[in-house]
């Protein structure tokens, strides 16, 4: 059980929004359900705008005693996603985990800790934190990419995600039916038998609207859209 509340809120703190040329406020709520539990859970993200020109992104989720927060400051430098400062608390799941990265692009250095252990790495451009690449795949989506690699901060250790354009789907959601993007994570199949799949909507900057997951054992959950805004607009799909 305690695995399965872990790998639930792990994989909420998946995708946002944005638009192509420049970001876009947005705020998201999500219904999550795990097909091997007798209950649902929530999430929440939101992207706004700071007053010393950075934004924040959010990301909280909930399932019965279990909880996360994900925070995100970035920038758009040269018009890439650029992390500042990323913070990550999760509790209520035995053991609580919090990880600190703080970025400095101009000594090529990020600082930081993991579960009380200092991070100390260089940077090197283009480097992504857990949850800033999230941005930055939705915004090279939204530019026409098919196929995206990222580096990305993992604790202590850079990491590579990649993805793939998988074609368009019209998705159902609490606010109407929606088109969207398919896109999967690719993994080494020798490596990892995990399989991810997002649904990114069209028409509403590429906001996340569902997300399917498949772990190594078996065990299937998804997340859906239940309600959300972009730029101060509801998002509302076909009747």
């Amino acid at each position: 059980m305690r695995r399965a509340l872990f790998l639930f809120l792990a994989a909420l703190s998946l995708p946002a929004s944005l638009m192509a040329t420049e970001l876009q406020p947005f705020s998201a709520s999500y219904t999550a359900d795990w097909k091997q539990l007798p209950f649902s859970g929530k999430a929440e993200r939101s992207l706004q705008a700071q007053d010393d020109g950075t934004w924040k992104l959010d990301f909280s989720a909930s399932m019965l005693v279990a909880g996360l927060s994900e925070t995100s400051w970035l920038t758009i430098h040269n018009g890439d996603v650029q992390p500042q400062k990323y913070r990550y608390s999760r509790n209520g799941m035995g053991k609580s985990k919090k990880i600190k990265h703080d970025f400095d692009w101009s000594t090529q250095v990020v600082t930081g800790s993991d579960r009380g252990t200092p991070v100390k790495l260089t940077l090197i451009q283009g480097v992504q934190d857990k949850s800033s690449y999230q941005l930055a795949l939705q915004r090279d989506i939204a530019k026409g990419e098919t196929s995206m690699s990222y580096q990305v901060l993992d604790g202590d250790e850079l990491d590579t995600y990649d993805f793939r354009v998988l074609g368009e789907e019209s998705v159902e959601t609490k606010v109407g039916t929606v088109d969207a993007v398919k896109v999967e994570r690719v993994r080494d199949p020798t490596q990892s038998k995990r399989k991810t799949i997002l649904w990114f909507a069209k028409d509403w900057d590429y906001l996340l609207v569902r997300l399917q997951q498949v772990e190594k054992d078996g065990k299937e959950y998804q997340i859906i859209l239940e309600s959300g805004s972009v730029n101060n607009k509801d998002v509302k799909g076909r009747n």
